[in-house]
Order: C-alpha cells, then structure tokens, then sequence
C-alpha cells in the first residue's frame, strides 16, 4: 500500500519496509535456527524439539508472506481501484472490498508456495533437533545408513506436497470462478 503511486503512498516507509523484508528473507533457513536458538529458549524455554522449531519457522514464513502479500495486490487492476476510489471509497475499504478480495486467489497460491516451503523448512529444522519428517530422515535414514527409511520419508514428503498443491490450486480455481 505504501509503495509509489499506490493508495498509501509513503516512499520512504515503503523503502523501509522493503529493506526489513529483503534482509528477512536473505537468511538461510539452516543459519536463522542457528541464530535464534536464544531466543527460542526465551519465547519457548527450549531450544530443541517441534515447539522450538516454530519459532523460526514463523519468522522466516513473516518476510516470505509480506512479499508474496505484496506481488499479489499489485496483480490487481488498477481500475478496479480507481473506479472504489470514484464512488468515495476509503482507504480501508479499498484495501478490504476491493484489494484483498480481487488478490484471494493469487494470495492462496502464495500461501501453497509458503506452506510448501515450511515444510521443507521444518524437514531442516530436524537437522536440529526440531523433531518431525527431517529428524526421522537424518538420524534413521542417514546416519544408520538405512536407505529404506531415507525413501520413505522423501516419498511422504512427495505426497504432502503434491496434495498440499492440489488443494491450494483447486481453491484458488474456486476463488477465481466467483
């Protein structure tokens, strides 16, 4: 919304903004668990284990969401816009009536790519003691050398996308037709 020539119109926020996303989003997965192992102690009392895993599962989602938030509702026409804008529609009735509804279906898509990517997020958080498909992958499938195991759970990685995928695609078609 801040961005140049939108309805919020804000440069030097949006520079901002756009400056606390890159630098978000620019941190491997792997370094950021690294990092915030302090901090997941603080916020969670543990450093290892599935819960502490979601800490920075959630901060590295945050930046991830905000730029995929922000291609989705420059997708929208910016007629439609001009036209709320016409009939004396407000900022917060734009961006709720208008922006948000016109970008629901690249915003679910968006939110597959990012669900898809947390879970490959949290199959490193395992490497880590997060617990999970990753943990099971590492200490069974890796190191004891049972390749079985190590198949087993790619396979089960596999499947969760692809239906995570289809069910993201047949909502966003749903959403498309209305």
């Amino acid at each position: 919304m801040t961005a140049p020539g939108n309805i919020l119109n804000s440069p030097h926020l949006y520079k901002i903004l756009s400056t606390i996303v890159n630098t978000g989003r620019s941190f491997p997965f792997i370094i950021l668990l690294v990092v915030l192992t302090p901090v997941t102690r603080i916020i969670v009392g543990t450093s290892i284990g599935s819960t502490a895993a979601l800490v920075p599962l959630s901060l590295a989602a945050i930046p991830f969401f905000a730029r995929i938030s922000e291609t989705s509702i420059l997708e929208v026409d910016k007629g439609l816009i001009e036209a709320a804008e016409a009939m004396g529609c407000n900022y917060w009735q734009i961006i709720l009536k208008v922006l948000i509804p016109e970008a629901n279906p690249a915003l679910v898509l968006g939110i597959t790519i990012l669900i898809v990517s947390l879970l490959n997020f949290s199959a490193m958080a395992g490497a880590v003691g997060g617990g999970g498909l990753g943990n099971l992958a590492i200490q069974y499938g890796y190191q004891r050398f049972d390749i079985g195991v190590m198949f087993s759970t790619i396979l089960i990685l596999i499947i969760l996308v692809q239906v995570i995928q289809f069910l993201g695609d047949l909502l966003a078609s749903k959403l498309r037709k209305k």
